[in-house]
């Protein structure tokens, strides 16, 4: 986010989305369009022509999905925040793009005073997933893979400490700051700490990924 507010890409495959999403979005100078891309190909190129801080992003499109996108961004040095934008339920699919590092997901009927939360938020480092979502993401886990996603999980949480742990085991039950702080006797301040020291060990991008591995690791009973 720069002194000029957060710049914002948008790609979707239908132009009225796009040019919905713009008249909720540019206004400037706290939040601005700076592009637009109509397929998950165009992103790269998009993104490097117009350093956006967020990346607003259909999942599913013609060509390379938003999924793919996802993955190609987050691999990049120092990439923008992604918010994905679905029409479906949450499903495998959403679940795959957060382990990817997408900052969260709105529905495309999300009311426009929530995209613009979302966006702000995302743009602040807050990942825009309620703890409600977020518990109905983690009933839509799959077992494709389940025994080597464990295994991982559990290696990499390993790295954290006891407290950071039961953390880690919290945010997997979807649970807020607050409930984290009221059932392990911290401040919502401390929560927040142990989260930013979390995603410094781990290399993570957000609270969510952390969920998913406790939950992958089968530590959130």
């Amino acid at each position: 986010m720069t002194a000029h507010g957060v710049r914002i890409l948008l790609v979707d495959d239908d132009p009225l989305v796009r040019a919905g999403l713009r008249i909720i979005l540019d206004d400037p100078p706290a939040l601005t369009v700076v592009g637009e891309a109509a397929d998950g190909a165009e992103v790269l190129a998009a993104a490097d022509a117009h350093a956006p801080d967020v990346v607003l992003m259909d999942i599913r499109m013609p060509g390379l999905d938003g999924l793919g996108a996802t993955e190609l961004l987050r691999r990049r040095p120092d990439p923008p925040e992604i918010i994905l934008l679905t029409a479906f339920h949450v499903d495998e699919y959403v679940l795959r793009a957060l382990r990817a590092g997408a900052g969260g997901f709105l529905l495309k009927d999300t009311p426009p005073a929530e995209i613009l939360r979302a966006v702000t938020s995302v743009a602040a480092g807050e990942p825009f997933l309620s703890p409600a979502v977020l518990r109905q993401v983690l009933t839509h886990v799959g077992g494709t893979g389940a025994d080597g996603r464990r295994q991982y999980a559990r290696s990499m949480l390993s790295r954290l400490s006891e407290r950071e742990r039961a953390v880690a085991v919290a945010l997997g039950q979807g649970k807020s700051n607050a409930e984290i702080g009221g059932e392990l006797f911290l401040s919502v301040a401390t929560v927040k700490a142990h989260v930013s020291s979390m995603l410094t060990k781990l290399d993570l991008n957000n609270r969510t990924q952390i969920a998913l591995l406790a939950h992958d690791a089968e530590l959130t009973g």
